[in-house]
């Protein structure tokens, strides 16, 4: 089946001949240029003058003598004329940051009105008062006169009339601002593209005679669809003119019906307005051959790139044809998926010479956004923004770190591991800018404030410089990058330009805002055959043009057809009434767009993601639904499913052999006196024996992280150091504590929580600290959660101070293989003390502990939940502290602070329902000896060589392991 395109060419040549170099040849965008060349070529078959092409825009442009102004320039010069407005109203003048979303808006509705040749004071005049337009737009259906009436009533009760009386006196300034608007660009040489298109379709334009350049030959428009009224206008005018001819792609599935919201804009062009197809009379395409419509659900939204890899595989034979023009396009109706696809479609030969690379031609343009461009530009925004208050010299830790690893900063090794180890060995959350500036010329650049809006571009642009030069010296730029420089360096120039007048009044923010906005919008196209391999395009990018395998991917309802609207001041009743674009619009040009790939196509995959999420409902398109019920093709459809596991995978079993065994048993026998059992490692073995291997036996540390917001083992660590200190320093003086003593002492509680912060966080008691508002917040958590235990230990008082941070070891006695055997168990008790003859062990604990228990059996069994590490680790002090010191009766405390308060320091044994006993002195002989009993069988099991490391089987005692990369989880 002939190509549109191809038809157009063969009826071109029949019609202009020898001519055809005087015609001007008019798409809606770029794309079609190539094919129609390659057409014409074919159909002449020898040498000859081309006609000149133009997209739209282009050739209405050459009716003016005035440079299109861009959106910058129509942003500001629509600021100041608001401005102007305001003046003369005595009112406040409005900030350019404030009117820059509004001025979109109004932009957007200026343009609208232009091209669909609205009289604009008529509009905005009737917008003023709403009880005018309900009483003289009696036309109106009872739902549009509600939905006039529902505009004010979405705002809140409290504020409806203050914003009822801000729209109408913004819509009485609407008509000024519109001539003053356009008054003023043509003051500086501009205009905008829909005034050429205004002035053009009334017959004002500044050179009405520019198409006479073409009067030996035609104007030919290709592949138009929706028009607007202006559009309408001037094709009518050139069209009575014998100027024109119009080749409309059409097919009577969708223009003999006018239920068929394909051929809205058609019927309209061809029956109303009475422009003749070129081609002639619609023919049936879409049915004149049965075709087979593959349909893919997939569950995410990248995973609909995943599935073209396998499909592409089909289609390599056509590519390798010598001839595959307009053989193979990927139809994004979701211009995001394009990264995926790309990352997807394989790029080269593998070692056997089979084909796993795809010729791509990619023009709906490589977004600046998803390249590590942006991401300098916008760490460098994130800088400037900082500084930009003029409060602080110094830049949050993240953007450091941003900046010193990514890709293009090309800062030497060593040099960044210095700084960076800096940074981690002070913990500094706010990096200093002298600090930073030592690592070289670009950190120089990178991190010098600026305090003006032209300084700010002109730094960035020298950011930009720097890093492109060096990339050159370096040889590691790509071509895509280059272009991508180049597009980015020349948007800044343009900005810069385009502030020059306004830049001294801007504030800075708004500036940088300004900079933000001009490069996220930058694309370039990748370099590729337009008439060769796949075609990569968006939907609009796919107008005139036909291809034999089609992928159409987002294939879902909500992106096929869009269902949002841009922002308007017009309500969508006044924006029918005048005949304005409204939703339906759209849909009508997205049904269009979507059955005419499909009328000369032989293969058809639709793609749509099944899973629900933000941006989608996961139901395929009314598009695919309607194909289903009228067309008569036949469709296949497949199911992208994934597999869900519930349950938590058991994936590492380390066997205790070779040197993991030699390690282990280094604990044995004192035969390395370092080696020893602590408290923490015996509930890391029982929380996950995999864990306990990592961190004792391989010994893999957690890297070492800045804390912006302090985790509770910080704070706790803190806690113990005020502790440990506040009870060492009346210790010194006597180890009986009373209760004036406590009280006396507290005042030293804000030095000794400042001392505990820069030893906790810098490991250095002598760093003077300058706490920020988060390390405030930590201060006082800490020295609040001391008062709970001062104010608790006042009640105990008086009581002797026996050790603080006592250390104590025993040889336990273990059987392994056998044979008898010794482990070191090592403790750190916080605090021994004694009180009425009682010794007591007392450990801290500010996290989510518990003082009750029900079975010490069952906190010993991995198999259960129901652990209780509080209660190990205490028991454990307890245990080697007695053992060490040869005395009986200790007694186990633990100082909860989230429950001291209410449930006292001493565990309680749930005996029964609901019934709790507090440990008495001879429950604690028992419970004592059961727990020498566990530990003794843990312990066997740990040194067991027949027992592996095996994984936990709990899923929550994974939930803050440091381990999780490793084992797989």
């Amino acid at each position: 089946m002939k190509a549109f395109l191809k038809e157009v060419a063969e009826d071109l040549v029949d019609r202009l001949g020898n001519t055809l170099h005087n015609a001007a040849v008019i798409f809606n965008n770029k794309r079609p240029v190539p094919y129609l060349q390659h057409h014409l070529a074919d159909t002449i078959g020898k040498p000859f003058w081309s006609p000149s092409f133009y997209t739209i825009q282009e050739f209405f442009a050459l009716s003016t003598d005035l440079l299109i102004a861009d959106g910058f320039t129509q942003f500001f010069t629509l600021h100041q004329q608001y401005n102007e407005l305001l003046k003369a109203e005595g009112a406040k003048e409005i900030n350019p940051d404030v009117f820059y979303p509004i001025a979109r808006i109004i932009l957007s509705d200026f343009a609208q009105i232009d091209n669909d040749l609205v009289n604009a004071d008529q509009l905005f005049e009737e917008l003023e008062d709403i009880a005018v337009i309900e009483k003289d737009f009696q036309h109106l259906t009872l739902e549009q006169q509600q939905f006039l009436e529902q505009f004010w009533t979405s705002f809140s009760t409290g504020k409806q009339k203050n914003h009822q009386e801000q729209f109408i006196r913004m819509w009485r300034r609407m008509p000024k601002l519109y001539r003053g608007f356009h008054e003023a660009l043509a003051l500086k040489g501009l205009t905008s593209m829909a005034h050429v298109y205004r002035k053009l379709a009334n017959g004002t334009a500044d050179k009405p005679g520019f198409i006479d350049d073409f009067a030996k030959g035609k104007l030919v428009f290709a592949g138009f669809n929706a028009l607007s009224n202006a559009e309408a206008v001037i094709f009518k005018r050139w069209n009575e003119a014998e100027k024109a001819l119009f080749y409309f792609d059409t097919d009577t599935y969708y223009m003999e019906d006018d239920t068929q919201e394909a051929g809205l804009f058609l019927r309209k062009n061809i029956q109303r307005l009475g422009l003749p197809n070129a081609l002639g009379q619609s023919r049936p395409l879409i049915k004149a051959v049965q075709k087979e419509v593959k349909v893919y659900k997939t569950q995410g939204q990248t995973a609909q790139a995943k599935i073209l890899q396998l499909e592409l595989e089909e289609d390599y034979p056509i590519l390798d044809a010598a001839d595959n023009a307009g053989k193979i396009a990927l139809i994004l109706a979701d211009e995001s998926l394009l990264l995926p696809v790309l990352q997807t479609i394989p790029t080269h030969y593998d070692a056997e010479g089979k084909r796993t690379a795809v010729d791509l031609n990619v023009t709906m343009g490589y977004p600046l956004l998803a390249t590590s461009i942006f991401g300098l530009a916008d760490i460098w925004l994130s800088v400037q923004s900082q500084l930009a208050g003029g409060k602080k010299d110094t830049v949050n830790h993240r953007e450091v770190e941003a900046f010193l690893s990514h890709p293009l900063i090309g800062i030497p090794q060593e040099t960044r591991n210095t700084l960076q180890l800096e940074i981690l060995a002070k913990q500094l959350i706010e990096v200093d800018i002298p600090l930073l500036q030592r690592s070289g010329a670009l950190a120089q650049l990178f991190f010098t404030k600026r305090n003006t809006a032209a300084s700010a571009i002109v730094n960035l642009q020298e950011v930009f410089k720097a890093v492109l030069t060096q990339q050159v010296e370096e040889k590691t730029l790509k071509q895509t990058e280059v272009d991508l420089f180049i597009a980015t360096i020349k948007e800044l120039n343009r900005l810069h330009d385009t502030l020059a007048e306004f830049a001294a009044r801007l504030p800075l923010p708004f500036v940088l805002s300004l900079i933000q906005k001009a490069v996220q919008g930058i694309a370039v196209p990748l370099s590729g055959e337009p008439l060769e391999g796949v075609q990569v395009m968006g939907l609009l990018e796919s107008r005139s043009l036909d291809f034999d395998h089609v992928y159409i991917l987002g294939v879902n309802e909500g992106i096929l057809p869009q269902v949002s609207a841009s922002p308007s001041f017009i309500p969508d009743s006044i924006r029918r009434a005048y005949g304005l674009p409204v939703i339906e619009n759209q849909d009508a040009i997205s049904a269009y767009m979507f059955y005419r790939l499909l009328q000369r196509s032989r293969k058809i995959s639709l793609v749509y993601n099944g899973q629900a999420d933000d941006n989608t409902t996961g139901e395929p398109s009314r598009f695919l639904r309607q194909l289903e019920f009228e067309s008569g093709y036949s469709f296949k459809y497949y199911d992208q499913s994934q597999s869900v596991t519930t349950e938590h995978p058991v994936t590492v079993q380390i066997k205790k052999e070779g040197d993991v065994l030699k390690r282990l048993t280094l604990y044995l026998d004192q035969q390395d006196p370092s080696v020893r059992i602590s408290a923490t490692a015996i509930t890391t073995y029982m929380n996950c024996p995999v864990q306990f291997f990592y961190k004792y036996i391989a010994k893999i540390e957690e890297p070492k992280e800045l804390s912006e917001n302090l985790e509770a083992n910080y704070i706790g660590s803190m806690l113990h150091f005020v502790l440990e200190k506040f009870y060492e320093e009346l210790k010194a003086e006597s180890p009986y504590i009373t209760k004036e003593r406590i009280v006396a002492h507290r005042k030293n509680l804000p030095r000794l929580t400042e001392l505990a912060f820069v030893k906790v966080m810098y490991d250095d008691e002598k760093q003077v600290l300058s706490a920020n508002g988060m390390q405030q917040v930590v201060l006082a958590i800490v020295t609040e959660y001391a008062n709970v235990i001062l104010d608790h230990d006042e009640k105990e008082a008086p009581f002797s101070i026996i050790g603080l941070e006592s250390k104590d070891e025993i040889y336990f006695k273990i059987h392994v293989a056998g044979v008898e055997r010794q482990v070191t168990l090592h403790g750190i008790i916080d605090r021994v003390d004694q009180k009425n003859g009682v010794t007591r062990v007392v450990d801290y604990k500010t996290g989510r502990d518990e003082l009750q228990y029900s079975s010490l059996e069952e906190i010993f069994d991995a198999e259960t939940d129901k652990q209780n590490k509080a209660l190990i680790q205490t028991l454990f002090y307890t245990y080697v502290y007695e053992q060490s010191r040869g005395i009986t009766d200790m007694e186990p405390n633990l100082y909860l602070i989230r429950k001291m308060r209410k449930e006292g320091t001493l565990f309680n044994f749930s005996e029964g329902r609901g019934k709790k006993l507090q440990l008495q002195a001879e429950y604690l002989v028992d419970l004592k000896k059961d727990f020498s009993r566990l530990l003794r069988e843990k312990l066997e099991e740990l040194f067991d060589p027949e027992i592996p490391f095996i994984h936990t089987t709990l899923a929550d005692n994974c939930t803050y392991c440091p381990y999780l990369s490793l084992c797989g989880k």
